[in-house]
């Protein structure tokens, strides 16, 4: 089955915060980047997830960190999309270099498959017992463990201190509203997902960048063929690629060297001659002129026999020599 989405679906566009809080949830995990899954080890359970058992995740490296590791990940998805033919192409290379914007893409991708699959719903799966065969599951899993105890621990607050929770509520309260008033240096999680959204800002500017320098090239090779750099259009265009200033100068040039050219053109054209009033064209007057010069030799190359012959077919009417 295919599985491919265009870059306008509505998966596209889900935030980075949902992803990740999506995959924190699904394998009880504590990524707080998405390009923390950059090894593939990921993505492999999120397939496990979908499809129990179908992944050998005893084969997925959860420590992994080189990028040959990485590798053997992305080579257990790749089997696993073969079986359940799938046709997504995963660009290994771009993902384990471990940058934002394509790790979040692939991720998004990954949620849309899996919500599609049983509308997301995961029936009695669970993550910590499945990746205990894999390598790094324990280094993983002691790392997720203290945030899901905080949490739990958070939402099991007693009743009876209600009112002693009131009274270190407004504590804290004053002492937040003081702290507030002082800058922080070390800025906090707010500037830190300000700095993960610019850094997906400028990759995805650096993509445009790279799309439309990759078309200006093609172009300019194009018109560095010997059998069009010398063409009055292709002239042109090369003067619009080569402009160093910014305005509109560089068009308003290349369009007076066509419209230059298209004078010229207009006035070497030759007129075509006139074929009534007794004028003819130049190949006519030719061939008239060669079948005389034929005929012309013909006649010097007759015997003296025939030309007799041909005299006498000649009637010199009123000649006094001829009798009636």
């Amino acid at each position: 089955m295919a599985m491919n989405t265009g870059t306008m679906e509505s998966a596209y566009f889900v935030g980075r915060s949902e992803i990740l809080s999506w995959i924190n949830f699904t394998l009880q995990l504590s990524l707080s980047k998405v390009e923390e899954a950059c090894s593939g080890a990921v993505q492999c359970q999120l397939m496990d997830a979908a499809h129990p058992g179908i992944v050998p995740m005893h084969k997925v490296n959860f420590d992994a960190k080189n990028e040959y590791e990485m590798i053997q990940n992305y080579k257990v998805l790749q089997d696993v999309f073969n079986k359940l033919k799938i046709t997504k192409h995963v660009e290994v290379n771009k993902l384990v270099k471990g940058r934002a914007l394509d790790n979040l893409e692939f991720m998004q991708w990954m949620k849309w498959y899996c919500d599609s699959v049983n509308g997301g719903v995961l029936h009695s799966y669970n993550p910590l017992e499945r990746r205990e065969t894999s390598k790094g599951a324990k280094e993983v899993s002691k790392k997720s463990a203290p945030s899901q105890s905080s949490t739990r621990s958070s939402t099991a607050a007693p009743k009876s201190q209600t009112s002693h929770n009131a009274r270190r509520n407004d504590i804290n309260i004053t002492n937040q509203s003081v702290k507030t008033s002082r800058p922080s240096s070390s800025g906090g999680p707010a500037y830190d997902e300000q700095i993960t959204e610019l850094k997906l800002s400028v990759d995805s500017l650096e993509k445009e960048r790279d799309f439309y320098f990759a078309k200006l090239r093609d172009i300019e090779i194009l018109c560095q063929c010997p059998e069009l750099e010398n063409l009055p259009v292709v002239e042109a265009i090369k003067r619009i690629l080569y402009s160093t200033d910014d305005s509109a100068s560089a068009v308003a040039e290349a369009q007076a060297m066509i419209s230059q050219h298209q004078d010229q053109v207009a006035i070497l054209n030759p007129i075509s001659e006139m074929t009534d009033d007794g004028l003819k064209p130049d190949y006519q007057k030719g061939k008239e002129i060669a079948n005389l010069d034929f005929e012309a030799a013909a006649t010097t190359t007759l015997s003296p026999r025939q030309r007799i012959f041909d005299a006498s077919d000649v009637h010199l009417s009123g000649s006094p020599l001829v009798t009636y």
